[in-house]
């Protein structure tokens, strides 16, 4: 709709306003607070899906961009970061090869599921040979996904209290906790 596909997890393809009123009304105690539903067959939120949320304990906010700083205002001041609303926060860390090799084998392994559904965005992608594919993840990799990494998640990790570094496994190897 807003020719975001082309920077599909880059800070802008989020709203973050929305996202920030949805912590302001859990913070500030609200009975239950909507939620959108988000598709990961069509990469798209879900019209008129929500998840009703209420009064939680704990609630945990996942995604590339919830570490990014506040942006400044036209004023000159700066506005809300997502991140203010945590109480702690982490961030999964790994050597951008493993990051990268890790895309390239999911992206092989949803061809036969997600990919195989004509509704997904992907569809497009599900007869492609494994070579062809491999190709195709490798374009998208060095064309959306390591831009985004090197220009606005990696930048974040500073800003995390802990951070937790995998390994060509999955394992973790490093456990970083910044002082309290």
């Amino acid at each position: 709709r807003r020719g975001l596909m082309e920077r599909k997890g880059f800070p802008e393809s989020y709203d973050r306003r929305a996202l920030l009123r949805f912590l302001a009304a859990i913070k500030a105690g609200r009975p239950e607070v909507r939620a959108p539903v988000y598709s990961h067959l069509t990469y798209d939120i879900v019209p008129g899906e929500h998840v009703v949320v209420r009064q939680p304990d704990v609630l945990i906010v996942e995604g590339l961009n919830v570490l990014q700083p506040a942006r400044p205002t036209a004023a000159g001041g700066s506005s809300l970061a997502v991140s203010d609303f945590f109480d702690f926060s982490i961030y999964v860390d790994a050597r951008t090869a493993d990051i990268r090799q890790w895309y390239v084998e999911r992206f092989l392994s949803l061809r036969e599921t997600a990919f195989a559904q004509p509704e997904s965005y992907f569809h497009r992608f599900a007869s492609l040979s494994d070579k062809e594919a491999v190709a195709t993840a490798e374009q998208i990799w060095d064309r959306i996904n390591a831009p985004n990494l090197e220009q606005n998640i990696l930048p974040t990790r500073g800003r995390a209290t802990l951070v937790l570094r995998k390994g060509p496994d999955h394992a973790v190897e490093r456990v970083r906790l910044r002082k309290l």
